[in-house]
Parts: structure tokens; C-alpha cells; sequence
């Protein structure tokens, strides 16, 4: 009795630290599991086309620092265009009916634009607002022959995978009625190619790093503001969001590793023998409620 009342401290102490043992493997199982309920492996996601906005910079800059931005930015006055409630209705309409003839075309021809129509649409697009006024895009038009044809051979090579591997049956299936595959033969044959990187940073004159406030969001807004001019201009496009093909294309573009890409367009006048889907829009009771 005297013996085993001697080890009985001996034998709680191993108790409890198996115990232990047991309780830290059996966290550490439930916490790989929740990780595995909370963040699903989805193969197709880009990583390019991420928003980095909610993620800090690097140590090298303070909270405090200057960002390039001025003190106390003047301001001018301001006087908008006033039209009657008729000239409204009526630009409104005319405007609505302009941008409802947008179709994606897919068969594009290679007769040439005028490059100043480009300029001017690229302008356009960059009127848009932007957070904090950062101005957070970068749009690379390409129009030599072969870089447009490497620019295909990247995007039909990665979109092949993503077709076959990484999309899914759901998505392959609901791109099939449209009929559009991994085969993009309208990057050759357009005039001009538009890559629009969104650049996640800037950097100051010190070349520490600028916070670019929203700029995924400011740069989609830019490219609404482009596929409007473009319409405007008698051009047509389809929007491609080349997944995984960024990266690739940023090097053959030479674009620094801020700059993440966003969206690709080819422009030019449909083909003759072009054809879109014979699709409609939502009526204006299902996209608009009135409070």
C-alpha cells in the first residue's frame, strides 16, 4: 500500500499529461477541419483577380506616411450641364437605346481602326472615379501582329485547363449553350487588344509604396465607362477574363509586379458573317426596386 499511495503522484502526472496529449491532437484535428469547411480548394480562382484592398502593405511604410497626395487639394467651381426634364427623358432614352444594342462579339474582323478613335476611348475610361483619386489602372494596347498571336497562344494554353481541369462541369456546361470554347481566334484577327491591369499599389517618389484604395473596384468601374465609349465609337468587343493567364502576360508585356490583370478586350468591326446568341435582358421590374 505504502508503495503504490508513493506512485499514485507519479501515475496522475502521466494521466494528465496523456490527457493532454490526447485534447491537443484532438483541437488541432477540429481545427483543420473547420479550415477545410471555411476555405474550399477552388482550383479556377486567379489569384490575379483577387482584391488586395483589405490587405496592408508591407512594413516599410507607417500609418502616418505621406502618400503622395497634397495637403489641402484647391478646389475650383463647379458647373454641371443643366437640360430640361424633356431633354432628359429624351438623352436618357437615346443613350439607354445606344448601350442595349451592346452585344459580345466573338467574330471579329481585321480591318483597321483608327488609332485615334483608341486614344480617345482609352481617355474616356480614364475619367472614372477612382479612391482617393489613385487612378489605379494601366491600359496596354497591343496591335503588333505577333504579339497579339503570343498573347493567343498563352490564353488558348491556360484556357484549355481551366476548360478541361479546373472550371467544373457546371460552369463548362452553361459556356456550351453559348458556344464559346478555349479557342479565342478573335485575339489574332482584332485590330487592337486592350489589357487592363488594375495596379494594386503605386509607388511614391521616395519609391516606398502608395495604398491604392478600391482599385479592383475602380478599375471595373473604368471598364464599364470603356465598353460605353466603345459602343459610342461604332466598336465592338467581348469582355475575356483569362484566368490564370496574368502572370504570363504580364512578362511578355513587360508590366511591373503591380499591376494585376484585370480584363482582356479585343476591338474591331464584328465580320461580316458575325453571330451572337440570341439572348435577352432582364425586364426593368427585376433589376430595379423603388423604395
Amino acid at each position: 500500500m505504502a508503495l503504490f499511495s508513493s506512485l499514485t503522484p507519479v501515475f496522475i502526472a502521466i494521466i494528465c499529461v496523456l490527457i493532454g496529449v490526447i485534447m491537443k491532437k484532438m483541437n488541432g484535428e477540429k481545427e483543420k477541419h473547420d479550415t477545410k469547411i471555411k476555405h474550399p480548394s477552388r482550383p479556377w480562382v486567379d489569384e490575379d483577380l483577387k482584391d488586395g484592398t483589405d490587405h496592408p502593405l508591407e512594413e516599410e511604410e507607417g500609418e502616418e506616411e505621406w502618400q503622395g497626395l497634397e495637403d489641402n487639394v484647391a478646389h475650383v467651381p463647379f458647373a454641371g450641364e443643366r437640360y430640361s426634364e424633356a431633354e432628359m427623358i429624351k438623352r436618357s432614352q437615346t443613350f439607354y437605346e445606344l448601350l442595349n444594342k451592346r452585344r459580345s462579339v466573338r467574330f471579329l474582323s481585321d480591318e483597321p481602326v483608327p488609332r485615334e478613335v483608341i486614344e480617345n476611348v482609352i481617355r474616356t475610361a480614364g475619367t472614372s472615379p477612382s479612391g482617393a483619386h489613385t487612378e489605379p489602372w494601366t491600359f496596354v494596347v497591343v496591335q503588333d501582329p505577333y504579339l497579339k498571336h503570343k498573347i493567343r497562344e498563352i490564353v488558348e494554353e491556360e484556357e484549355e485547363i481551366n476548360y478541361k481541369k479546373r472550371m467544373g462541369d457546371r460552369w463548362v456546361n452553361d459556356l456550351k449553350r453559348l458556344r464559346t470554347n478555349w479557342i479565342k481566334e478573335y485575339l489574332d484577327t482584332a485590330p487592337y487588344l486592350i489589357l487592363i491591369f488594375k495596379q494594386v499599389y503605386g509607388r511614391l517618389p521616395n519609391g516606398k509604396k502608395k495604398t491604392h484604395y478600391y482599385n479592383e473596384i475602380s478599375v471595373s468601374i473604368a471598364c464599364g465607362i470603356l465598353l460605353a465609349a466603345l459602343q459610342n465609337a461604332g466598336l465592338y468587343t467581348v469582355t475575356s477574363t483569362p484566368l490564370n493567364c496574368g502572370p504570363q502576360l504580364r512578362v511578355l508585356l513587360q508590366r511591373p509586379a503591380n499591376e494585376k490583370l484585370l480584363l482582356l478586350l479585343p476591338v474591331g468591326y464584328p465580320k461580316k458573317d458575325a453571330t451572337v446568341p440570341a439572348l435577352s435582358r432582364k425586364p426593368l421590374e427585376d433589376i430595379m426596386v423603388v423604395m
